[in-house]
Parts: structure tokens; sequence; C-alpha cells
């Protein structure tokens, strides 16, 4: 079918690219910044999108694209880097801002062109550069300014490319859909023919011809990604081959495993086990305070346990399959190239153990090129009720994560009361389904109140709610304050051991949703 290729220079928003562009029905496919672009690799393909980059465009060793993106004879966007990037190569100038361009800005048109086609004079873009085009190279027309004159929006007509100095694939971003529709449609004249029902049935057969005649075990944590994978495999392939194993750490939410495995069950799977390990997890947590070690700990510990399993049960050697998402890889700086960098590491794809299997072609991620809202609406196609797809996310390494500082069963236990009362209230007042994630994070801090005439030295619970599409950037949830005062008060009541209640204001970025 017709596709748009985007070249990955380590962006944090490159899949973002891809799945606006999948929303409008036209396929795109993402390949490492600096592919060879032999004839093969661009058959079908209608357009080239170049990517952001933590990268300048003008320091040693910058990454670049294959010289022939200039042969091709395809309509060319550069983004953010890619644009500077463009500029440099073809002899303008880019120098470093005073000050970062970031957030949410104001961009001007000043040049009517199809790409800003359908947008008002005056829109809110999204920025993240700290470089900035200087001059234009020769034959570039800029076509919209931001705030202070800085060029937002460029065209050479006689090489067809256009150049974005913001980010049209970040949901802040008004009108940024039209934008890369108006480029892939419009400009390159791709033509809508991509769905998730096509991606079902292709990632289906693409499935079929990995696993072959082998078993597959799929590694649960009890999440939404876990469950639409299961779900997946199990229409897939031979439910015979197909085994589901549920791993209690000590550190899921109140009563989670017993919700868990009624959900697995309800799947039809044939082969359903579960493994008791609280104590391996937290002796092994034991002392442990850095969130990245935890979350190292956690994903070696999983491989540990799962084959101590596969060796109890007699289940056959098997290919491991896990729920991991593209915002995992992404934040994990295990995106399509080389340039991504980390900004932490998901236990499920930086593990020692996990990379291991990965590198020895054990490791099967159906859902990799998905984000959390595609998961739901694929787990939607494959069947599963709203109970399941609809529920906030929750990390692999469980409340190890949410507890900051030591993890002991004390600690979770406060923490999984005091959280069982939080989301409990964001149901009974209407407000679960309007938020995209709700959780509580332990701190590792007490501090005193007064309990009745009594002192109290309690612990200090945040609470953290955010709206997001996807969740490469969110925002604050808008609680009213009589909200924020009733669930605060439902939680220091029903919780003893929590004396004070905060609320994360942070937005997603700077902050990521997580704490640690």
């Amino acid at each position: 079918m017709d596709k748009v290729l985007i070249l990955d220079f380590g962006s944090q928003y490159t899949q973002l690219i891809a799945r606006r562009i999948r929303e409008v029905g036209v396929y795109a496919e993402i390949l490492s910044g600096e592919s060879p672009l032999e004839p093969a690799r661009l058959e079908g393909v209608k357009g080239i999108i170049l990517s952001g980059s933590p990268h300048s465009a003008y320091e040693a060793g910058a990454p670049a694209p294959d010289p022939s993106v200039f042969s091709c004879g395809l309509p060319i966007l550069g983004i953010c880097y890619g644009i500077q990037w463009l500029t440099l190569s073809r002899g303008g100038k880019v120098e470093r801002l005073p000050e970062r361009e970031y957030g949410r800005k104001q961009v001007h048109i000043s040049s009517p062109d199809p790409l800003l086609e359908g947008l008002p004079p005056t829109f809110t873009s999204w920025m993240s550069h700290g470089d900035s085009i200087a001059a234009p190279a020769p034959g570039f027309q800029v076509l919209a300014e931001s705030e202070g004159g800085i060029p937002a929006a460029l065209r050479a007509p006689a090489a067809g490319i256009w150049g974005l100095q913001f980010h049209p694939e970040v949901s802040h971003c008004e009108g940024g859909t039209r934008i890369l529709e108006n480029f892939a449609c419009g400009i390159c004249g791709a033509a809508k023919e991509w769905s998730m029902a096509a991606y079902l049935e292709a990632e289906r057969a693409s499935i079929r011809a990995r696993v072959g005649g082998e078993d597959v075990l799929l590694l649960i944590s009890g999440g939404v990604d876990s469950t639409v994978a299961g779900a997946f495999l199990l229409e897939t392939l031979d439910p015979d081959r197909v085994h589901l194993l549920y791993i209690d750490t000590g550190l899921m939410r109140k009563a989670e495993s017993e919700e868990v495995m009624l959900n697995l069950r309800a799947l039809g799977a044939r082969h359903l086990h579960m493994a008791e390990a609280e104590a391996d997890f937290l002796s092994r947590l034991a002392g442990v305070e850095s969130p990245e070690e935890k979350r190292r700990i956690i994903g070696d510990l999983f491989i540990e346990i799962q084959e101590r399993e596969v060796a109890r049960l007699g289940i056959p050697e098997a290919i491991l399959v896990q729920g991991t998402l593209y915002t995992d890889l992404i934040e994990s700086g295990k995106g399509v190239g080389t340039k991504a960098q980390v900004i932490k590491s998901h236990h499920n794809v930086r593990s020692p153990l996990v990379e291991k299997k990965r590198a020895a072609g054990k490791v099967l991620e159906p859902l990799d090129r998905l984000y959390k809202d595609e998961v739901r609406a694929l787990g939607r196609l494959l069947g599963l009720p709203e109970s399941v797809v609809g529920r906030h996310p929750f990390p692999g390494p469980g409340l190890g994560v949410r507890i900051l500082g030591e993890v002991s069963k004390e600690r979770c236990d406060i923490l999984r009361e005091a959280d069982a009362v939080y989301i409990a209230e964001l149901r009974a007042r209407g407000l679960y389904d309007r938020i995209w994630q709700a959780f509580s994070v332990l701190l590792p801090v007490r501090s005193v109140g007064v309990a009745g005439d009594e002192r109290k030295y309690g612990s200090v619970l945040a609470l953290r709610a955010v709206v997001s599409e996807d969740g490469m950037t969110a925002d604050v949830y808008p609680f009213e304050t009589k909200d924020l005062l009733g669930i605060s008060s439902a939680i220091t009541n029903k919780v003893p051991a929590i004396g004070r209640v905060v609320y994360d204001i942070s937005s997603k970025p700077p902050a990521t949703i997580e704490w640690e």
C-alpha cells in the first residue's frame, strides 16, 4: 500500500509522527535515520519525513540521512532537527538560541501553502528545541514564524522540501494532525489504505511466520497490555501452544491478583499458571532506593522466576512474549535508530536477561509498534470487555516504582490501601473515566500532624492524575477543589498511616507520568 517513510534520528516523538499519519488512514513506516535508501526500500513510498533528534545539526558526527534522499524525487518534510539539518546541508545557518523554545508557542502564518491549509492565521504549536534557523538556505521561503520572528515553517519549492521547527505530531499542537495529513495525502498523494484491522491481520501473519510450530510463553503483569497480548496470541496461534504465566510479585494493587486471574481465565487459555513470588521480590529489593536499580532487579527477577516456573511446571522451551509498547522502547532508548537517549529503563526492555533473550531471537513483542490508546483499540477489536481495556495503565514493576525509597511489605500495604481509597473515590465521583491515569505515590518522608488531640507522625502520599492520548505527553487533570479535599479526607481517615496528602501538578514534559 502507499506509505510515508519516516527517518528516525532519535526523537522521543518519532513514533507519534507515524501514529498521527496512521490516524488519517495512511500507512507510515519508520527506519533508522542513517539507513541506505535503496530502490527496494522506497517501493510504495510517497514521501519522506526527517524526524527530530536530541543532537544538534551542526555538531561533529551529527546523524544524517542517506545522500540519495535528495535524488529520490519524493517530497521531503523536515521536523525540528530534520529541517535544521536540511537548512545546513543546503547552505543555511543554524545557531543555538539564547533561551530554549519549549512548550506551547503561537505561530503566525505569513505565506499560505498547501502544508498549512486549513489552519487559522495564528495557531498554537508545540516547540521543543534549543537550536534555531538563523538564516534560511538559498531557495527556502519562510511560511510562518513563532514569537520573536523565529522561522517556524519553511519551503523550498524547487527542491520539493518543506520544514517545521515545531512538532505537529504532539497532541498539544493545534492542527498538527491536519498538517501531517496535508503532507501525506495532499502533497505526497498517498492513498488512505491503513486501519487497525489491517494492522491486526498483518501482525497475525507476521507472528505465525515467526513462531512456526514453537510454543510461546507470555509473562503477564496484569495490566491492559499483557492482557491484550494474551488475547491476541490465543486468537492467532494454536491455544495448546500458548502458555500464560502470571507472576504475583507482591507489588500489585489491592485484590489485583484475583482480578487478573479472573480476566485471564475469561480469555479461554488452556495453559494458565500463577507463581507466588512476593518473598523473592521483597528480599531482592531490600535496601534498594534507586528507581533504575529497582527496575533492573525486577526485570531480571521476572526472567529468573519465569525460568524456574517453566522447569517446575514442565513447560516446553518457548519463545518469551511480552506486552511491550512503543513508549517503553522509546523511553528506554530502544527506538528504531541508535541515537535515542534513555529517559527511564523499562524492566521489560533493558533488563540484561531480557536483552540476552532478545539478542538470541527468543523474545516476541506483538504490541511494540503501538501506543496505549491503540492497544485499547486493538483490545476492543479482539472483543475484550471495556472493564479490561479501559483500566488505567499500571507499570510492570508495580508499586516498586511508586514507593520512593526502600520497598517493604509494610510500605506496600500502606500504599495499596491508600491507592484503593483514591481509585474508589474517583469512581464514586464519576471521575475515573475522565482521567487517563491516576495513582498514588508513597514518599520517603514523614510529617507531623494531629489526630484528635494527639500528635501524629504519618507518611506523606502524593496523588497523580493526568489526561493524555498516548502517554507521550500528558496534562494534569484539573480537579475541582472540593474533590481534592474530599479525596484527601477519605484517605487520611481510612488509612491511619497516612498523615498528609499532596497533589502533583506537573505535566509531561517536563516531568514523566510516573514519579521515578
